[in-house]
């Protein structure tokens, strides 16, 4: 597969800036893999497709507040970091972006809060727009991730909003979010309400969490043509005892696992036995799925519609065969779908 086949036309009023006003009434496109039809249904109708023993598995991972404005020393030019992942805790070291990237340099100071309380220094440059800041920060550890998470705030994607808002705090947040460490929200999940899972209760059908810190890995360009040369960014996957114990009892008694979202397509997918079951595993991932793949775990998934050229949609490609979720696309823009993560959703089953 090349990467010019997984090119769109997607105005840019397809992408939502909102999400529905509740979170389990988007809409949801159903595409059947055995014969290529489609339905048009609400999200909340997901239950329709599945039964008792049944097992939903959901990325609890906790969207942390990434992005902070702040000053440079000296110039006061107002520069945005994006905080990757904390590399060392007792140091106060984080993986970050910087934008404007082209004028910072290692030892460059920068300022953040109204009184510029909080200080960071440039102590390394690891790719053309990639940072290393050490925070320099008199208390404790607790203290210190209270004062930066406060000057923070979500980082929803600027292709989807310029600007992000007091309610994007709770929007851009699963109901089940527990583990916190993600940059990016994992949009398939953030459909799922407390009456969708009551009702998910009565029919028996059970979840499982595991929890793959999404960064932003999954939003770059992809820049090479032939996808085998495309290496994406590690993320860190971890699948609890009792998650692959659930799994692995589904797909022992012939019940069906739906992956909800690309990132748990992965994290399923990352290791995988000869019996086509998953272990519990805590480290990291950088899987990259494209078709053709023939995938071991998931009898179905969920995922929202994705920009063009994205590793989501070829993730969701090679599950769903790449000519039948091309023409879902295609009906998707035909017949007025949302695209981005506050977008409508696909179900393939």
């Amino acid at each position: 597969m090349k990467l010019s086949q997984f090119n769109f036309d997607l105005p840019k009023d397809r992408i939502a800036q909102e999400p529905p006003r509740w979170r389990d009434e988007a809409r949801l496109m159903v595409l059947h893999r055995a014969d290529g039809s489609i339905e048009h249904r609400q999200f909340k109708d997901i239950i329709d497709y599945f039964g008792k023993g049944d097992v939903f598995v959901l990325n609890d991972t906790k969207v942390f507040p990434a992005r902070l404005f702040g000053k440079k020393e000296k110039t006061g030019a107002d520069i945005m970091v994006l905080l990757l992942r904390e590399l060392n805790r007792e140091q106060r070291l984080w993986d970050v972006i910087v934008d404007p990237a082209r004028k910072i340099r290692i030892g460059n100071k920068l300022y953040f809060g109204e009184d510029e309380s909080m200080v960071a220094e440039v102590i390394d440059n690891t790719t053309s727009r990639g940072r290393t800041l050490r925070f320099l920060f008199d208390g404790s550890y607790e203290d210190f991730k209270e004062a930066l998470f406060a000057l923070g705030e979500p980082y929803v994607p600027e292709w989807v909003k310029e600007k992000t808002t007091p309610e994007d705090v709770e929007n851009y947040q699963t109901i089940f979010a527990a583990h916190e460490g993600a940059v990016s929200a994992p949009a398939a999940g953030l459909h799922f309400s407390r009456e969708l899972f009551n009702r998910m209760i009565l029919k028996d059908i059970e979840k499982a969490f595991i929890t793959v810190h999404m960064g932003i890995g999954h939003f770059r360009t992809v820049d090479v043509e032939d996808l085998s040369k495309h290496r994406m960014d590690s993320e860190r996957l971890i699948i609890p005892e009792d998650a692959a114990a659930i799994i692995n009892k589904a797909k022992r008694t012939g019940k069906k696992v739906c992956a909800i979202g690309a990132t748990v397509m992965r994290g399923l997918e990352t290791y995988v036995t000869t019996t086509h079951e998953v272990n519990a595993f805590d480290g990291w991932t950088n899987k990259f799925i494209f078709p053709p793949y023939q995938y071991s775990v998931p009898d179905a998934i969920v995922s929202n519609f994705h920009l063009p050229q994205s590793t989501m949609l070829m993730s969701v490609a090679a599950f769903g065969g790449y000519k039948p979720v091309m023409a879902a696309y295609e009906e998707a823009l035909k017949e007025g779908y949302k695209f981005g993560p506050y977008g409508d959703a696909l179900l393939i089953v």
